[in-house]
């Protein structure tokens, strides 16, 4: 008899702790689970905090503009869509855009593969064959447009002056446009390319 219930206690005591290890078991994989889902959703959440508070309050949607490259092929603004531009307004006969030149060359060199486009719009610097030779002689490596017939570079400068409310009257006047397309950034006058690449950094 005592046989038998040191038998049933026994079988009770291991059925007793199967279930609390069971119970422990649950505990630790839904305790995990639910540890990592919080964790990414907080992740997602940063995530999206941060893209929205990169761009400025006061950002404007930028203009989109159909001009031509030195080949004569056409370029709009929507054609880069999903990138960060880097818009200049330039000419071949300004001191400062000259200045500016190895910067531009320098950071797309660097950053292109990381999502950086730079567009030059060529202001009153003569046909494009005068244009190429100028970009030749400078090295540059990045996007230069200039007018499809006469005046199409003119309405692109007064398009971008009325967006953001400020009238283009010097040059260089350069725009940063985020990959969704907003002008985050303008400067009037030549930078050095690590001003420039502070700026870039966040949307990058």
């Amino acid at each position: 008899m005592m046989i038998k219930n040191l038998n049933i206690n026994f079988n009770f005591k291991l059925y007793i702790m199967q279930k609390i290890l069971l119970i422990v078991i649950a505990i630790i994989i839904f305790g995990c689970g639910k540890g990592s889902a919080q964790a990414e959703l907080k992740k997602k959440t940063i995530a999206k905090k941060a893209i929205k508070s990169d761009r400025p309050k006061n950002a404007v949607k930028a203009p989109d503009f159909t001009l031509a490259d030195l080949s004569g092929d056409p370029v709009t603004l929507k054609d880069l869509e999903g990138s960060v531009v880097l818009l200049t307004f330039w000419g071949t006969w300004c001191g400062p855009c000259r200045r500016e030149i190895p910067d531009f060359i320098k950071l797309y060199d660097k950053y292109n593969t990381d999502g950086l486009e730079i567009v030059g719009i060529t202001l009153t610097s003569g046909p494009p064959d005068a244009i190429q030779r100028f970009v030749d002689r400078y090295g540059i490596n990045y996007t230069v447009l200039t007018d499809i017939q006469e005046h199409e570079t003119q309405m692109a400068t007064a398009d971008y002056g009325r967006a953001t409310g400020q009238r283009i009257s010097g040059i260089p006047t350069t725009f940063i446009i985020d990959r969704e397309g907003y002008i985050v950034k303008r400067y009037v006058g030549p930078r050095p390319e690590h001003i420039f690449y502070q700026d870039l950094k966040p949307y990058l």
